[in-house]
């Protein structure tokens, strides 16, 4: 049954009004403030809230990955570059943190580094390995521009934590934003 339904996803770039919509609507599903406590601890969740428009404007300077099934949006990695620090201003700690933490001895804006995530799978189509192809499949499209996948992880957001990590995703640096406790995670995309 897996073997058939991963047979019949497809990993592209999101380039419609309908893609754009169907990723806002599967993230209003997996808000954290959508789900019970009890949901975010067994299923994870996704904090940022983004819009039509702000998607619009990702990706034109970076592919923003989808999962398809039967032409529907079921799973997406949005992307963003270092040059978008100031869009989300939720997002603007973990960016502060991006210029204090190392990595291999640099920091982490000395090199050439997107986002990756915020990443969301549908829950009918969770245990399939989905977050792995949309990180690769981020990976792939944008080619040898980029050496890191960074991005941030709630401290109590074990669930995707541990799949981040089951994937090569390291923990590099532990930080609060005056709200919660996050996990600065890499994916060295070179290796």
């Amino acid at each position: 049954m897996n073997t058939e339904i991963l047979s019949a996803i497809t990993f592209e770039a999101a380039t419609t009004a309908e893609h754009f919509e169907q990723i806002i609507t599967l993230q209003k599903q997996n808000l954290y403030k959508s789900l019970t406590a009890e949901e975010q601890g067994q299923q994870g969740f996704v904090f940022a809230e983004h819009t039509v428009e702000l998607l619009k404007v990702m990706s034109a300077q970076i592919p923003q990955v989808i999962a398809l099934h039967q032409g529907k949006v079921i799973a997406y990695n949005l992307a963003m570059t270092a040059s978008m620090e100031k869009e989300l201003p939720s997002l603007e700690p973990m960016f502060r943190e991006f210029h204090k933490v190392q990595y291999k001895g640099k920091v982490l804006t000395d090199y050439h580094f997107f986002v990756g995530g915020q990443v969301c799978v549908d829950k009918d189509f969770r245990g399939l390995g989905l977050l792995s192809k949309l990180y690769n499949a981020s990976a792939s499209l944008v080619g040898l521009d980029y050496e890191l996948c960074i991005t941030e992880i709630a401290v109590r957001n074990t669930k995707s934590l541990s799949i981040h990590q089951k994937m090569g995703f390291e923990i590099v640096s532990t930080h609060n934003d005056g709200l919660e406790d996050w996990n600065v995670v890499l994916w060295d995309i070179r290796k």
